[in-house]
């Protein structure tokens, strides 16, 4: 299989899925699930549970019997963009080609949206098929002030041109952070041993990292505004460069999975594939 219909095939799946997990709009509060439902289910590459399903696989485990932890990484990751797009916070007003959630249903209900986005996560979390306990420790560790959260009051508290250091803190936490907890939390619950499990995580780490810089790349568009992105510290060919250092050691981790890493390091090369 190649690695679009990999991609199609997998986003299917956890779009069923996602369907069926969140709470029906009919069900009281009726617009607290519809604001839930209108974030989640607005498209998304669905990168981050499909590297998940794709951890498991190295395992080799059917990528279906860790759907739960797939779906809980999704869901936090729908829950930090809801708030990321706060007025109090990045003051977006579209998402993904709509409008954001608190336009349409108000600051209050968008918080929480995101908020019951995120016990949602926790509780499917605690549906892994094995090592419930380490597969909800995983997500609570990425998502809290070490994490996803320090990642973000870091970028808040950002101005000015940054340091290498304050750069990678940030790039570490908002975004690696995630990206390595979705496949510790697959290998996890397809039962990785020690081995497996640090092979992974270096993959997971140093793809997360790529992945933010390529999206700095991508959104390198106003020449006089690089203060918090890793243009202004690198410039573009110096970031490209670092983007493929990182890609290849996510890869170089994962060679001794042979086969059974072959989407893993098709979905790292294509991501940096589509900067330049």
């Amino acid at each position: 299989m190649n690695l679009s219909k990999y991609l199609s095939k997998k986003q299917q799946l956890i779009e069923l899925a996602l369907e069926t997990v969140l709470p029906a709009e009919v069900i009281k509060p009726s617009l607290l699930h519809k604001a839930m439902r209108y974030s989640v289910l607005s498209g998304g590459k669905r990168l981050r549970p499909i590297l998940t399903l794709a951890a498991a696989e190295c395992i080799g485990i059917r990528p279906e019997t860790v759907i739960n932890p797939a779906l809980a990484i999704e869901l936090l990751h729908t829950y930090t963009l809801i708030h990321d797009d706060l007025p109090c916070m990045d003051n977006d007003d579209t998402r993904r080609g709509k409008p954001t959630s608190h336009k349409v249903f108000g600051e209050a209900n968008a918080i929480l949206a995101g908020d019951a986005l995120q016990a949602l996560a926790f509780q499917l979390a605690s549906q892994s098929p094995i090592e419930q306990a380490r597969v909800v420790y995983e997500l609570a560790v990425a998502a809290g002030s070490q994490g996803v959260v320090g990642g973000q009051v870091a970028d808040i508290a950002a101005s000015g041109t940054l340091s290498q250091h304050e750069l990678e803190y940030i790039h570490q936490h908002k975004t690696a952070d995630l990206f390595c907890a979705a496949i510790r939390m697959g290998a996890i619950a397809a039962g990785a041993d020690k081995v497996q499990l640090q092979n992974l995580t270096i993959y997971g780490a140093n793809l997360g990292r790529a992945f933010q810089i390529i999206d700095d790349i991508l959104d390198d568009e106003d020449p006089d505004d690089k203060s918090c992105s890793c243009i202004g510290l690198y410039g573009i060919d110096g970031a490209k460069d670092i983007a493929s250092i990182l890609t290849n050691n996510a890869v170089e981790a994962i060679i001794t999975f042979g086969e059974t890493a072959e989407m893993l390091e098709s979905i790292a090369y294509e991501m940096l594939e589509r900067t330049f």
